[in-house]
């Protein structure tokens, strides 16, 4: 997977940066069966000054599909751990519709997340 990330309105810090590697590292699993070369993660942290939180936008780019995330914060941490659980659900959900699971499932079973 390509990681890219861009800051603005704050410095790039090392530590932002080690902590979107170590959840894209989390997702390999989900993407194992995408060429790696063909996946990229798109990182956007943005300091808004006057309310004083983080704003993450991510872009996960497949070859089947794009899919984005944005979260709000007061820290950096948790804005990256739950933008990247808004992904790794619409990854998810993203997968199934290419498998068809909702083709598949019998009646009255609950659908799949």
């Amino acid at each position: 997977m390509k990681i890219s990330l861009s800051y603005r309105g704050l410095p790039a810090h090392n530590g932002f940066a080690q902590l979107v590697t170590r959840y894209c590292g989390k997702m390999e699993k989900l993407l194992a069966s995408y060429n790696p070369d063909l996946v990229q993660c798109h990182a956007a942290i943005e300091l808004h000054p006057k309310k004083k939180e983080y704003v993450l936008s991510l872009n996960l780019v497949l070859p089947t599909a794009t899919l984005h995330a944005i979260n709000t914060a007061k820290d950096a941490h948790s804005t990256v751990r739950v933008a990247f659980a808004e992904l790794q659900s619409q990854l998810k959900k993203h997968k199934g519709k290419l498998r068809h699971d909702h083709e598949w499932r019998q009646r009255g079973e609950a659908p799949a997340v």
